[in-house]
């Protein structure tokens, strides 16, 4: 799939099927936040991969019961790292990162043929002690991703002129 078809098919899918997501695809999407571009090359990220009904199911309930999270057959939670990077303001730059890998595990389970939703809505630390997550590891993100159960509707988009600021 060519790069702007890519974020044309791009969509966040709360309705996934059950069947299971392939390990070689898990792999691949891994493979892709890899090659994240990243602050200092510091490489401030982490990512833990969930699975499992009982884990989704408790990872949905730590995401203000978001139901639809349990659904999926997997998801990422992306966490920034801020002990790796040496820059000041350690935590501006581990976002940064962070933020990087989630935008290209989402780019690449959608180019993959997969389906997935980019969530926000939780409080890090409880998602952190769901994961037994190492100290340090802040959660950023939580990517459930699966095999789409929906076709989601189109949302809008600003117009350029509503955003884009010009300066000569």
């Amino acid at each position: 799939m060519e790069f702007f078809e890519l974020l044309e098919a791009r969509h966040s899918v709360r309705r996934f099927r059950a069947e299971p997501v392939p390990e070689k695809l898990v792999t691949k999407i891994l493979e892709a936040v890899r090659t994240a571009p990243t602050a200092g090359n510091f490489q401030s990220y982490e990512i833990y991969v969930v699975s499992g009904a009982e884990r989704m199911q408790a990872l949905a309930a730590a995401t203000f019961n978001h139901e639809w999270v349990a659904q999926a057959p997997m998801a990422l939670v992306v966490c920034t790292n801020s002990a790796r990077c040496e820059y000041d303001n350690k935590d501006y730059w581990a976002l940064q990162d962070a933020s990087i890998a989630a935008t290209l595990a989402h780019l690449a389970i959608a180019d993959l043929g997969l389906a997935s939703c980019w969530l926000g809505a939780f409080i890090p630390a409880k998602i952190a002690g769901l994961l037994a997550a190492t100290e340090g590891h802040v959660p950023m993100a939580v990517m459930p991703f699966g095999y789409a159960n929906e076709i989601p509707e189109q949302s809008t988009r600003r117009t350029l002129e509503e955003f884009v600021h010009r300066r000569e």
